[in-house]
């Protein structure tokens, strides 16, 4: 292997002669063979766009030589516009507080820069590391800095993902206005529901979840850079935080402010939790949407089957003509991991001492995994399941007509004991609710009608009192409770 020697504090090391990164990152290579998984895209893009607003509040301030400066800008750049990635190869498990992470970024950075003024990889003296790329700078500030930003920008395809399934489920909803499905609780059958309320429920879900991922981003927004080593700003200009909090706003297109208390996001990572947290949430609700579409689609002969699903893949190997909600059954797989990334998280979370919490790495690693495949998630509901499922109309009115639970809306007339009877005699003679009703002669059949609207069980409604005393008065309904001892 054609290799350079680099030298430091522990000795010396051979590194890949065509390699961008150093000593530091070649012994972290050497050291953390975990997973084989590497930063998140997002990760390298924010991590070198603080760089890039490092060098340049340092030349500003005239404490990095205009020359210099120019070029880890220059090269910081081009990192973050993603040109340098294969040179990115550390395992997200790693050294504590991520200094792997900021060590490679900065090797990087240093030596492309070093080839910007002519010289060759390795010659430090011309852009160091730690002494010029790093300035002003600790893994301490930067890798909770890098994770609130990286974290923003996983966001933002993943909120544009959700408006989307949610903007999809509301067109279903139009689609399917006015047709009227059996409702299930406990997956029983329960009173009337539309087809356009469940839908539009699951999109207001979604919605929900927005909000709260876009109010979880108020803590991110607030950076501790410029805080150092433990947050008190040790080696590092006076104006330099108010500074490169503002070109990290102009570099990256937030509108950062600086932490109150740099001591402080050193050490907690409670805004990474509000951000896992309000994904744990968003999974959640996907679980349980994509559950009802596999019940709803179950069948699709001898179940529910009132929606059809597309038919994205054969379901058996040995079935023939089987298909399988196979999109739902994915979303939730993917979802579990969520929940597992958040759990991971929050244990993470409360593991810092002292004045820092050395558990970044995972924290990022889980936070950006899991906001990356649920944009991905729900992408693919969207696109292969949602906007191509259809509602069987005729399927959802025969189980309507078949279901007990109109009874229901017999309560305000008869009573609620009388209307378990009329179940009761219906299940027992396997009959209709209304062959049941008309034959013992509780309700004539002009008002049964009114009262069995489903469309009008389906919202509030007001009580006929004329109806209810004309019911109550009759002698026929009078003899059924006494023949069947009711009050």
């Amino acid at each position: 292997m054609n290799a350079r020697t680099e030298k430091d504090a522990l000795g010396s090391l051979d590194v890949p002669a065509d390699a961008y990164y150093g000593i530091f990152t070649e012994r972290a290579r050497q050291n953390f063979k975990i997973s084989g998984i590497t930063a998140d895209r997002d990760f390298i893009r924010a991590l070198a766009l603080i760089k890039k607003a490092a060098a340049a509040v340092n030349s500003e301030l005239g404490l990095l030589g205009e020359r210099t400066g120019g070029a880890i800008i220059s090269a910081a750049a081009e990192v973050a516009d993603g040109k340098w990635d294969s040179q990115f190869l550390l395992d997200v498990f790693q050294a504590g507080a991520g200094t792997p992470f900021n060590m490679n970024c900065n090797e990087v950075i240093a030596n492309v820069a070093i080839e910007k003024l002519g010289g060759k990889k390795g010659e430090y003296q011309l852009v160091h590391p730690n002494n010029h790329v790093n300035m002003a700078q600790s893994s301490n500030d930067v890798i909770p800095t890098t994770t609130r930003i990286a974290t923003l920008f996983s966001m933002q395809p993943l909120m544009m993902a959700i408006g989307k399934l949610a903007a999809e489920f509301r067109k279903k909803a139009a689609e399917y206005n006015g047709i009227v499905k059996t409702g299930r609780t406990h997956l029983e059958d329960a009173v009337p529901i539309r087809f356009d309320q469940v839908f539009n429920s699951y999109a207001k879900a979604l919605d929900d979840c927005a909000r709260r991922i876009k109010t979880a981003e108020d803590s991110l927004l607030q950076l501790g850079i410029g805080g150092t080593a433990v947050g008190t700003g040790i080696n590092t200009h006076p104006q330099f935080k108010e500074k490169i909090v503002s070109k990290l706003s102009e570099y990256a297109g937030f509108k950062f402010s600086v932490a109150a208390d740099s001591i402080l996001t050193t050490w907690s990572a409670s805004a990474f939790l509000e951000s896992s947290n309000s994904l744990r949430l968003l999974a959640t609700e996907v679980i349980k949407i994509s559950n009802d579409l596999m019940l709803l689609n179950s069948g699709p002969k001898t179940a529910i089957a009132e929606i059809i699903l597309p038919e994205v893949e054969p379901g058996s190997s040995i079935m023939p003509g089987k298909v399988n909600p196979s999109v739902p059954e994915c979303a939730i797989m993917v979802c579990y991991q969520v929940l597992g990334n958040d759990f991971a998280v929050a244990e993470a979370a409360k593991s810092g001492q002292m004045e820092l919490n050395v558990m970044t790495p995972l924290i990022a690693f889980d936070l950006l995994w899991s906001a990356r495949i649920m944009a991905n998630t729900l992408n693919m509901l969207n696109e292969s399941c949602v906007s191509t499922m259809k509602v069987d109309a005729g399927r959802a009115q025969q189980l309507l007509e078949k279901g007990l639970s109109l009874v229901t809306s017999l309560n305000p007339y008869i009573g609620y004991e009388a209307a378990a009877e009329v179940v009761k005699i219906a299940l027992k003679e396997d009959k209709p609710l209304t062959t049941v009703i008309l034959e013992n002669k509780i309700i004539d059949e002009q008002d049964l009608r009114k009262v069995l609207d489903v469309d009008a069980m389906t919202e509030p409604g007001l009580i006929d009192e004329q109806m209810r005393m004309r019911i109550q008065d009759s002698e026929l309904f009078k003899r059924f409770k006494q023949a069947h001892q009711l009050k």
